[in-house]
């Protein structure tokens, strides 16, 4: 197992620049539906339970 090191810093109300191993990707979400810059699609269904696409 290795380390894994993520930062988030709130760019506005619902966007969010990300910070990982892998670069910077930036996430817009609305009404519990996540888009980010690297193509990810989450749904939100409940409280702890969501959808990738």
């Amino acid at each position: 197992m290795g380390l894994i090191l993520r930062a988030r810093r709130r760019i506005a109300p619902g966007v969010t620049a990300n910070l990982s191993k892998r670069g910077v990707s930036v996430s817009a979400r609305r009404a519990g539906v996540t888009v980010n810059t690297r193509g990810r699609v989450t749904i939100r269904l409940g409280k702890g339970i969501s959808f990738r696409l």
